[in-house]
């Protein structure tokens, strides 16, 4: 009997042992990723649990397919879809250029109020990386979805709203502005930024990780920025002033030597910060950013273990979560069972997480190690790995399946 996913009031998951999953299988290399993602997740669920437990997958429509299906890039059908279920998963999708929505992911992000995109960044034995020490490198990047640059508020230089705007801050707020400019809006706000953080916080004590990291540039956007560290601070002293401690007090009060069962609250400048997870980055842990630099520095850190193809991601809000591959479409290798299906097979291990299946999430990691170990990859790590074979997504998600067996 398949049953729904119900989240309590307290944020807890209630999971049938056959739930309903929406899924959006994406645009371009789309079908090719997802196939992979689901024959890998169905058998890491079939193995953990010997058959008691089963995924009933439920296709939703967005992007190209959603177009060509219905006449619109994402349906309110689809949104109701994934409220309904609460998890669902999805892969790329193409924004329509000179068209329709702005952009497919940040729409879907901004109708569910998915306000956390997170992000675990975390080293694979064996896949090729820039860094002389990537297994360093294990944090998680809890990046506000919702505001800062990404909200879509600005204006085109030349048109009759961006001349109003600019005749206004130079009349009431005696600013100049110069007349051609294009002007965007940059609004961060304390519930969204405390909500952010706390979610940040709360991972961090749920999963053993020593301290979230504030990033931001409140050097030069005080108002914005420095408020975001600002209200970051209140967050964690009202909702968790039992559980942290700021670095003031780790060295006033505890001589720099951090006590157990606390987590460690700093923040960064967000230049400084990208040279600090380079040079030092077993210091970081979880890091809460505003909207825009958390897209840098996800695919910064991404880079460090071996680009976005093994990078995955999820979008979560206090109604519903949706796991997504991190990456693009890849138009021109559609169809072609060609490209690296990792980062969303890596995402769907997130969702089992999510749900409390983490046996099944583990073999999916330990199965995605050990095929890269033995050399069994895709041509993007294949040309950088001496000695491997190249192999077709379909069959990396083969090689998975085999190595999730033995475990």
């Amino acid at each position: 009997m398949t049953q729904k996913i119900i989240k309590n009031s307290d944020g807890s998951l209630q999971v049938p042992d056959q739930p309903v999953i929406p899924f959006i299988e994406g645009d371009g290399i789309g079908p090719d990723i997802w196939r992979a993602t689901r024959n890998v997740i169905d058998s890491a669920v079939e193995t953990a649990y010997s058959g008691k437990k089963k995924i009933q997958w439920l296709e939703t429509d967005a992007g190209e397919k959603g177009f060509e299906r219905c006449g619109e890039w994402l349906p309110d059908k689809t949104l109701d879809t994934i409220r309904e279920y609460v998890v669902a998963i999805k892969g790329p999708m193409t924004t329509p250029v000179g068209k329709g929505i702005r952009s497919l992911n940040v729409a879907i992000r901004q109708k569910l109020d998915l306000y956390a995109c997170v992000r675990p960044v975390r080293y694979i034995n064996a896949v090729p990386s820039p860094m002389k020490s990537p297994e360093k490198v294990n944090m998680v990047i809890f990046r506000e979805n919702t505001e800062d640059l990404y909200a879509g508020i600005e204006w085109e230089s030349g048109s009759e709203e961006v001349k109003t705007l600019i005749t206004f801050l130079k009349e009431k707020m005696n600013t100049e502005v110069l007349p051609e400019s294009g002007i965007g809006i940059k609004p961060i706000s304390p519930q969204n930024t405390k909500r952010l953080v706390a979610s940040a916080i709360s991972y961090a004590i749920d999963r053993g990780y020593p301290s979230v990291t504030l990033m931001h540039k409140g050097n030069i956007m005080k108002f914005t920025e420095g408020a975001f560290a600002k209200w970051g601070y209140e967050a964690a002293k009202e909702q968790f002033g039992d559980k942290t401690l700021t670095e003031t007090e780790l060295y006033d009060k505890y001589n720099g030597k951090q006590p157990e069962g606390k987590v460690l609250i700093k923040d960064r400048i967000a230049d400084m910060l990208f040279q600090q997870v380079l040079l030092r980055p077993d210091e970081y842990h979880v890091i809460a950013t505003p909207n825009l630099n958390g897209d840098y520095l996800s695919d910064a850190l991404a880079a460090q273990i071996g680009g976005l193809g093994m990078a995955p991601g999820a979008n979560i809000g206090d109604e519903c979560a949706v796991f997504e591959a991190t990456h693009g479409t890849a138009p021109k290798y559609a169809g072609l069972d060609k490209v690296n299906p990792g980062s969303l097979i890596l995402s769907g291990a997130m969702m089992l997480d999510y749900m409390g299946w983490n046996e099944a999430a583990e073999r999916i990691r330990s199965g995605i190690a050990a095929a890269v170990q033995a050399g069994t990859v895709t041509y993007d790590l294949a040309r950088q790995i001496k000695g491997s074979t190249e192999v077709k997504c379909s069959e990396f998600a083969d090689a998975i399946i085999a190595q999730m067996k033995n475990i």
